[in-house]
């Protein structure tokens, strides 16, 4: 059910196959601070379950539903192109913080095997 504010006195819940439109009841709150609304049905001189025909302008041709096709078909084709752009931005960003991840876990390594080597020639002296 989608929720459209119309204006202050009026709000229309959308239903799947009806409206139902909340209009400001005549009665005060109880708490005087907020409007109360009230429920009323559609008013709608079709009956229920009787669909309305397509005016003859709305009807398309051959042609226009090929463009139409031709123009949906373009915008996903864009859509698709700018939507592997960002992929492939995305995976570079990402590859590139690899990356640097790889060198600081070198350097840290080499830092520790230097340390350790310290350690084991420290500890080779003072056993002698």
């Amino acid at each position: 059910m989608n929720l459209i504010s119309n204006t202050a006195r009026h709000i229309i819940l959308e239903a799947k196959d009806e409206e139902t439109e909340l209009a400001p009841s005549h009665m005060a709150a109880a708490t005087g601070d907020m409007p109360t609304y009230q429920i009323r049905a559609p008013t709608t001189a079709l009956p229920q379950g009787v669909v309305m025909a397509a005016s003859p302008g709305s009807l398309h041709s051959p042609q226009q539903l090929a463009e139409e096709a031709t123009r949906k078909r373009e915008l996903r084709l864009m859509k698709n192109r700018e939507a592997a752009r960002e992929c492939r931005r995305k995976k570079k960003e990402y590859v590139k913080c690899l990356e640097n991840r790889v060198a600081v876990l070198e350097n840290q390594n080499k830092t520790l095997i230097e340390e350790l080597k310290a350690l084991k020639d420290l500890y080779c002296h003072k056993a002698e």
